[in-house]
């Protein structure tokens, strides 16, 4: 499913932002883009996010905008003044004229004025914060998507259902159709050499392979579940994607068995059916 989340929160040395971009993928696929500052974080980034995100890409970038928030305060490196002075008077030494260093000077040194190191625990909290607001966020925008989908899922059964429910009446006299159709053929082709008793074994035999009360059956239990894993809610993508395959073998064996046209169209019609559905529960977590 797709979906867009993004959080930020301050720290001493600016302003962190996380970004998490989800689009439709069977099984789940995440991509960091992570700044190198923050790199240590990814794992942390990663655990919180299979958490709560089990399908789908997830593109998540965290980042550190040192320019976006309050200043980092800085300290001047005594080390790095000592060498610079120590240069300044050789310097001074080789050229008496040269005029002394000015403070701005001093200051664009590198190395001059530092940045204090990176405090893990706080950004390690900050980070938590973030992936928690962020994915809340997205789980939010998913779990909306997956409403319409499910009901554009359940749409799509209850048609299935209501096909069934016309065809199954013309089974029976689909089957004394083909059985008397059946039997006429065999007296033509047979004539007078026809043996009634084993001509109507082999037409009760052939009528039997043709009788689709079983499929019928099977296609309503399953449309059932789908309905039952659409009620319970939660992480159902995966098992809707397996009885959209059951339905669907279920449908082919519906119109190889098919007696009457009528047959033969509604299982034509339940494969567009579940067609549909299988596109709709690849994108539901």
């Amino acid at each position: 499913m797709t979906g867009y989340a993004a959080a930020s929160a301050e720290s001493p040395r600016g302003r962190l932002g996380l970004e998490l971009r989800s689009v439709n993928a069977r099984f789940l696929d995440l991509q960091f883009r992570v700044a190198e500052e923050l790199r240590a974080l990814e794992p942390l980034l990663r655990e919180n996010i299979t958490a709560r995100v089990s399908r789908g890409k997830v593109d998540c970038r965290f980042y550190f905008n040192e320019t976006g928030g309050a200043q980092a305060p800085q300290r001047l490196d005594a080390a790095a003044l000592a060498r610079l002075r120590a240069l300044s008077e050789e310097a001074r030494k080789a050229f008496p004229e040269a005029g002394a260093l000015r403070v701005a000077d001093v200051l664009r040194w590198p190395g001059v004025a530092a940045e204090p190191p990176l405090d893990d625990d706080a950004l390690r909290d900050v980070a938590i914060d973030l992936c928690r607001r962020a994915l809340d966020e997205l789980v939010a925008a998913r779990s909306r998507e997956g409403a319409k989908l499910a009901a554009s899922v359940a749409e799509r059964t209850a048609a299935m259902r209501a096909r069934l429910e016309q065809v199954k009446p013309l089974v029976p006299q689909a089957v004394v159709a083909y059985r008397t159709k059946l039997a006429e053929r065999l007296r033509e082709a047979l004539g007078a050499a026809a043996d009634e008793e084993r001509m109507r074994s082999e037409v009760a035999l052939f009528v039997a392979k043709s009788d689709v009360d079983e499929e019928l059956e099977r296609l309503a239990v399953h449309l059932a579940e789908v309905d039952r894993v659409l009620r319970q809610g939660g992480a159902a993508g995966k098992r809707l994607d397996f009885i959209a395959q059951e339905l669907n073998r279920e449908a082919n064996t519906l119109a190889s068995k098919a007696a009457s046209q009528a047959i033969t169209d509604c299982a034509l019609e339940l494969k567009l059916l579940i067609e549909q559905v299988r596109e709709q529960v690849q994108n539901i977590e």
